[in-house]
């Protein structure tokens, strides 16, 4: 499927930015898009690499009739290349791609950027997760970005713009993303044949991403947060939420085994901590919305203590504590600020 900027919703100040520079020509070797993940940075570049690569020039949106629409339209565009961490793989199997190494980057970016374009309109360059690239990764790419061989193009995809090193940030256009609105990531889920409770719900929480909301339901996130809610409920009604911690492990655990389906090299530790995070996050959130609906002073700083409970269980993950002893002390300290309450 041929994507084009007409296909790309709720990012209109972007979209209108990207439209002008590619009728006018005029768009510069390198650009960034920033945003919250799951927004339609990675659609958009998509869309955009459509359009500079179609072999009618000066167009915003591609005529979807050349050769060079037509490979796309496959994703067998010679001259389109996507660069993420994970490409370490294909030359270590054991690699545990945390980062994005300078290797990948060598081999996939700076080495095709410097051949001929095989169509012959140019070459486009997406990095994914570029905010992972370590300093030595963004380094060698600056040459690259500052005097590109022919007609090239680099999208640089990420959440953290503060990460890139500023000698890059300086030598591209930053195109900026923001969040979707609830409604809007709804009705794309709807139309996605998600029923619409499941997706009022992931879009209740997933922050204006898309893609966040379609993974929750993929990954069966969507029914696991409304337990938490109903255990929340029980919690700051005063009752003893007896084996929380063990309920969020085991949620978490079943969060990881669908990060492994995807990809067996995972680490199953990392991804049961992101489970864990993700569930302390939808838990925060739980007692932040109880927070604003509670009109008792007394309950209000129960509420606030609780939320410190979970912020600091967040960290003690982040900081590899072992997750028993971390979810043992958030559940101690639940039943201390709320129950007792």
């Amino acid at each position: 499927m041929l994507i084009t900027l007409d296909d790309i919703f709720g990012q209109e100040a972007a979209v209108q930015v990207l439209r002008a520079s590619l009728q006018q020509d005029r768009l510069p070797h390198g650009l960034i898009f920033a945003g919250p993940v799951g927004v339609g940075k990675a659609t958009t570049a998509s869309a955009v690499a459509a359009a500079f690569l179609c072999q009618r020039e000066h167009v915003a949106i591609p005529c979807g009739q050349c050769k060079a629409c037509e490979h796309l339209a496959h994703n067998k565009h010679p001259d389109l290349h996507v660069a993420r961490r994970t490409l370490i793989r294909l030359a270590d199997e054991d690699a545990k791609a945390r980062d994005f190494s300078v290797q990948v980057v060598r081999e996939y970016l700076i080495e095709p950027a410097g051949r001929t374009s095989v169509l012959g309109r140019g070459k486009v360059f997406v990095v994914e997760e570029a905010e992972l690239m370590n300093s030595e990764a963004q380094n060698a790419l600056l040459k690259t970005l500052e005097e590109p061989q022919g007609r090239t193009l680099l999208i640089l995809l990420t959440d953290r713009p503060d990460a890139l090193l500023p000698t890059i940030r300086s030598r591209c256009r930053m195109i900026c993303f923001g969040p979707l609105s609830r409604q809007a990531v709804q009705r794309e889920l709807e139309r996605r044949n998600i029923s619409p409770t499941d997706a009022a719900y992931a879009a209740r929480f997933a922050d204006g991403s898309l893609g966040l909301a379609l993974r929750w339901v993929e990954d069966g996130v969507v029914p696991k947060a409304r337990e938490l809610e109903s255990l929340v409920q029980n919690l700051v009604g005063g009752k003893r939420i007896a084996g929380l911690p063990a309920w969020l492990r085991d949620s978490a655990k079943a969060y990881a085994d669908k990060q492994l389906e995807r990809d067996g090299k995972a680490s199953a530790d990392q991804a049961t901590r992101e489970g864990v995070t993700l569930y302390l996050g939808i838990l925060a959130r739980l007692l932040r919305t109880r927070l604003w609906m509670e009109p008792d002073p007394g309950a209000k700083i129960a509420l606030c203590d609780a939320i410190e409970a979970v912020v600091r269980a967040e960290n003690y993950i982040d900081a590899n504590v072992g997750i028993p002893l971390a979810l043992l002390q958030l559940d101690s300290a639940l039943e201390r600020r709320l129950v007792g309450s």
